[in-house]
């Protein structure tokens, strides 16, 4: 029989499902956490800041299918980590952050102690899916439980568990406590009645559209069979980008924002909508107005006619309700041959884009002949991510591109980027930022050293906040606080202890690219906007 300290307990079970990483910042009050991380054999990933910490452990999981853990310290460091829980609510995606909290009795003390914070588990609370505070070690192990339940059969979102000081101090038995994982499984729709008449609307369309959110990510065999089977155009929103291969004839990428592909959608004359909320950060527009019968999966009944009311609406987790649906599908061929439309789709789209901004769509394009084919490329909320390169980048394969299309922070490029990396070792990985993102997170470049990880930071400078620069100008505002002075890049990453360069056109960076590729360690490839001459 032995003792463990709640915090050790805790990790026990964590990491009992699975997961080997965590991501934060030891503090004062929080070293229970780490007593035990070395004898687990779990990877401590300590980086410059509690935000850089939440944006790894996402990456992190986009790419291992296990929800990310956050471990901070009480007040600034718990608070410091709320965007990135943010955006783990937003997106939809699951993250668990650990952090210590007042010794019970001393809520609201108002003592002047160390990190004390008026109530930092209401300021959680606010931000996060569910949040619990403890009040022993077998509460906090079975919190440990229910959260992981809960990104298994519901919608995945942030789970914070807050654990008294004097709780999470305490020795109790091992082998009084459930430290084992336990097995849960998605539920798929069951209602074979509903299952038939999606069916039936399948087989009987002539023009069937497919959109896959988020939601469907852990689809990817079955939205591929379905996509074959009914001869069906799939259009994703960011969040599944890569769901099916964006190479496929009948891929019509990300590019539900452009005016073209959205079109295509609106008049299917029957529209599969799988894990999406069909949200505006998606669209750009307020709603897809959809003109014909719209069939919708999802795992979350209240999302089942948000946005777009369903005509045939089926609950539960999209692999599972896709193969029964493809189970009794029984489609002898293909609706058409729709491959000249989806590429006359796709070609409207890219001259929309050129419009919209020539300058993001041709360096994109450049970035892209010079990538690796299979390559993670973790983008931020930067005009050279959302107006260029996740047009122009066609995925192989789902959360190839870590990024946050709705929460649409800044700083969340590079740490994600380097959670990717620890997550899926084996592919070349790269973070294609702005400047003004980039110095949101410029920290981290030292955390990819100390990590010894290989990462590429792609950074495109236009010289400070380009889109709030147009949005004043368009708005009769003199530009103001927009004009930021830049750092010497390459001598950035080099007093981090990594590599840096200037390019100027396509065939130095993918001269670039491919020495950084080989070398390893941190490298960055900076692009003047106003310097680079594109190839387009």
């Amino acid at each position: 029989m032995s003792t463990l300290s709640t915090g050790s307990a805790v990790l026990t079970a964590i990491r009992n499902y699975g997961v080997d990483t965590v991501f934060g910042i030891p503090g004062t009050h929080n070293l229970e956490f780490y007593r035990s991380l070395k004898d687990l054999g779990m990877r401590v990933v300590t980086t410059r800041h509690e935000q850089g910490a939440g944006y790894g452990s996402d990456g992190w999981s986009l790419q291992t299918g296990l929800p990310g853990v956050v471990i901070t310290t009480s007040g600034p460091g718990l608070l410091n980590a709320l965007s990135a829980a943010a955006t783990s609510f937003c997106e939809s995606r699951p993250m668990l952050i650990l952090a210590p909290g007042p010794e019970q009795g001393a809520e609201f003390a108002d003592k002047g102690t160390l990190h004390e914070t008026k109530d930092q588990f209401s300021a959680a609370a606010a931000i996060v899916e569910t949040a619990v505070r403890v009040t022993s070690a077998s509460e906090a192990v079975e919190a440990v439980h229910e959260a992981f339940e809960r990104f298994a059969t519901a919608r995945p979102r942030p789970t914070y568990i807050e654990v008294p000081l004097d709780v999470l101090e305490q020795q109790v038995e091992a082998d009084s406590l459930d430290l084992e994982a336990r097995t849960y499984q998605r539920p798929g729709c069951t209602d074979e009645a509903l299952l038939e008449q999606a069916r039936a609307a399948l087989r009987g369309a002539s023009r069937p559209v497919i959109i896959a959110g988020g939601g469907s990510r852990g689809a990817t065999e079955e939205l591929r069979e379905l996509v074959d089977t009914l001869g069906a155009p799939i259009v994703t929103t960011l969040n599944a980008k890569g769901v099916v291969d964006e190479h496929h004839p009948l891929a019509l990428g990300a590019n539900l924002r452009f005016t073209e592909v959205r079109e295509y959608a609106r008049t299917a004359d029957v529209l599969l909508v799988v894990g999406s909320k069909l949200g505006e950060a998606e669209l750009w527009v307020e709603r897809l107005e959809a003109t014909g019968t719209v069939v919708r999966i999802d795992l979350a009944e209240g999302q089942i006619d948000k946005n777009l009311t369903a005509d045939i609406g089926l609950v539960g987790d999209a692999k599972a309700t896709l193969r029964a649906l493809l189970d009794g599908l029984d489609v002898t061929s293909p609706a058409g041959d729709f491959r000249a439309d989806v590429a006359g789709a796709l070609e409207a789209a890219r001259a929309e884009g050129l419009e919209t901004s020539r300058e993001s769509t041709l360096i994109a394009e450049d970035i892209v002949a010079a990538l690796p084919h299979d390559a993670i490329v973790s983008t931020d909320s930067s005009q050279i991510c959302y107006l260029g390169l996740l047009n122009a980048l066609k995925s192989p394969h789902p959360n190839s591109t870590p990024y946050m299309a709705t929460y649409a922070t800044l700083g969340y490029g590079l740490p994600a980027a380097l959670g990717a990396r620890i997550g899926a070792p084996d592919r070349p990985t790269f973070a294609v930022v702005g400047d003004g993102a980039l110095m949101f997170s410029l920290q981290e470049l030292i955390t990819v050293v100390e990590q010894g990880e290989d990462l590429t930071v792609i950074v495109v400078d236009n010289g400070g906040y380009g889109e709030i620069r147009a949005n004043e100008i368009s708005a009769g505002i003199d530009p103001v606080g927009v004009e930021l002075t830049q750092p010497d890049w390459p001598l950035m990453a080099a007093a981090s202890g990594g590599h840096g360069i200037s390019v100027d056109d396509l065939g130095q960076l993918k001269d670039a690219v491919a020495n950084a590729v080989e070398a390893g360690g941190l490298q960055l490839i900076h692009i003047d906007a106003k310097r680079y001459t594109t190839s387009g």
